[in-house]
C-alpha cells in the first residue's frame, strides 16, 4: 500500500483495534448501533467503560459510527 492508498482517519485505527480486543470492527459498530441515540463521549464512555477499549480506540469507532449514521 502505497502513502497515497493508506487508510485516513477513524478507520486507520480498525486494524489494531481487531487486534488488540480480538474482535472486528463490525462487533463494536454493532454495540454502538445497539446504544440508541447518545451523544460522542456518552458512546466512548460505554465502550471505555464497559467494554475496555482505551480512549483512542472508543473515539475512533464513536466518530466513524457517527459519520456512517449522518449518510
Amino acid at each position: 500500500m502505497s502513502d497515497t492508498d493508506k487508510i485516513k482517519g477513524p478507520a486507520s485505527y480498525f486494524p489494531s483495534i481487531e487486534k488488540t480486543y480480538g474482535q472486528p470492527v463490525e462487533h463494536w459498530l454493532a454495540i454502538l448501533r445497539d446504544a440508541g441515540d447518545l451523544k460522542h463521549m456518552q458512546l466512548v464512555t460505554m465502550l471505555k467503560s464497559a467494554h475496555g477499549l482505551g480512549h483512542g480506540h472508543a473515539n475512533a469507532l464513536v466518530a466513524y459510527h457517527l459519520a456512517k449514521a449522518k449518510v
